[in-house]
């Protein structure tokens, strides 16, 4: 006798996440798989988006990705292929194979070749970890044109 894992699938899903009956994070996507296995998981096969909201619901960034998965115990999502995070506040956007989202941490890092484009600039890297939305972004080792600021002489 072979034991099946429970499977259960979902076409065009929104997914809410909020704080205190305040919607922060959306999440839509095409299709859900969930699986139950040794760690519950959600697979994003066709791509999902995710919406962040500031207290007052206005839009402050996105996440795009064409897979992704959501490994729910450890409250940590994987977005892979053609990642695209968006940064409306500040205008930027940054591009990457590979993102990880710590909802408990309330970080976003990757460990892959990550490109920040703004108006000003655009600066590459071999990685990033940022606060939730996008906010306080560090990449490492960093290469683009920095603009550096002279300080005043005394």
């Amino acid at each position: 006798m072979v034991d099946t894992l429970p499977e259960m699938t979902a076409k065009d899903i929104e997914i809410l996440y909020s704080e205190k009956a305040k919607v922060q994070i959306k999440l839509t996507s095409p299709l859900l798989v969930s699986k139950t296995e040794d760690e519950p998981v959600l697979l994003f096969p066709k791509g999902f988006t995710v919406f962040f909201y500031d207290s007052a619901m206005n839009l402050t960034s996105t996440i795009t990705a064409e897979y992704g998965i959501s490994y729910e115990k450890k409250k940590l999502m994987e977005a892979r292929s053609n990642v695209v995070v968006e940064n409306l506040e500040k205008g930027e956007k940054l591009n990457t194979e590979e993102l990880f989202w710590d909802r408990d941490k309330q970080i976003i890092y990757s460990n892959s070749f990550v490109k920040l484009t703004s108006s000003a600039t655009v600066i590459m890297g071999d990685g990033l970890t940022s606060k939730e939305p996008f906010e306080e972004l560090v990449i490492s080792h960093p290469t683009g044109p920095i603009e550096i600021k002279d300080e005043p002489q005394k």
